[in-house]
């Protein structure tokens, strides 16, 4: 159980976020590298909880999850903040911001409105006749807010609907056990299969196997590997990560479904062309050699 997410000093009143592997050392009234978690006296807190920047009925397909609940809505709410940084974020405005900041790479400031996770919890009861499945937690990276999404989808579970998580599962496994008795599905980022490639956009790929492997086992998982120009974009890699996940799948006895996606430029990576659509293809007739759902999307 993660009781505590901090290290404290008492005489410096330092502490030590313990929520992703870049395990912040922050000092009293300090921010971390994910914007979102802060040093109040020593303690490390979820400084946007319930601050909500984004929140709409979405298709549950756009999540994107093919193989939950098709066909149905899900009310997706999002905050600000990232632990990873990705210079093809389509949510920039919000992932890469820190509230009340426009310094040290901060440079959005997004607007929130604080809802309670008893106002959402309602929320999404009352969209149930529109088609609402539940509540996803999207947009931003959801974990550098989890104390929010557990007591949001403990309330969502009490009214017997779902919970999804949209995350890039760069989080540390004490996290994830406080969270998959109430999460019903996820869809995971795994961004590529190389280290270096994940040192590129500020992660670490073996926290994400991990978080693959521990989520796979607790709930529904599906996965999606953006396919960058360049980056991740050949066929020796993708066998790499189909044969990875098939593994996964045969230790949880799962189907894991892939995403294989097409990149656009965006944000900073406007330096090259979207990803020609017959790559993608070939890319995810690759991943069939190991895997039985395998989808192809943006294309």
């Amino acid at each position: 159980m993660l009781a505590e997410t901090s290290v404290k000093t008492e005489k410096s009143m330092g502490a030590v976020c313990q929520v992703c592997m870049h395990r912040c050392s922050l000092k009293n009234g300090q921010t971390g590298f994910c914007g979102a978690r802060r040093n109040e006296g020593g303690t490390i807190v979820c400084g946007n909880y319930g601050k909500v920047t984004s929140l709409a009925l979405d298709p549950i397909e756009k999540k994107p999850l093919r193989m939950f609940r098709p066909g149905s809505l899900i009310l997706s709410v999002g905050s600000y903040g990232c632990n990873l940084r990705c210079p093809f974020c389509q949510n920039y405005e919000i992932s890469m911001a820190v509230q009340g900041q426009r310094k040290a790479g901060a440079e959005y400031e997004p607007e929130v409105a604080y809802v309670s996770p008893e106002l959402l919890a309602d929320r999404a009861w009352k969209c149930r006749s529109l088609g609402n499945a539940g509540v996803a937690f999207t947009y931003n990276e959801p974990l550098v807010g989890w104390e929010y999404v557990r007591d949001t989808s403990r309330l969502v579970k009490g009214y017997g609907m779902d919970n999804v998580l949209v995350t890039n599962g760069s989080a540390s496994p004490e996290v994830l056990e406080e969270l998959l008795p109430f999460v019903d599905a996820m869809n995971i980022d795994l961004k590529g299969f190389r280290e270096e490639y994940y040192r590129k956009l500020g992660g670490d790929l073996e926290t994400v196997k991990d978080f693959i492997f521990q989520a796979a086992a607790g709930c529904h998982v599906e996965l999606t590997t953006l396919i960058v120009p360049g980056e991740n974009d050949s066929r020796e890699e993708m066998a790499e990560e189909a044969g990875w996940i098939a593994s996964v799948e045969r230790a949880v006895n799962k189907e894991i479904p892939l995403h294989v996606t097409r990149f656009f430029p965006m944000y900073c990576m406007t330096d090259r062309e979207a990803t020609d659509v017959g790559l993608v293809y070939r890319l995810a007739e690759t991943a069939r050699g190991y895997l039985k759902h395998v989808f192809v999307g943006n294309c």
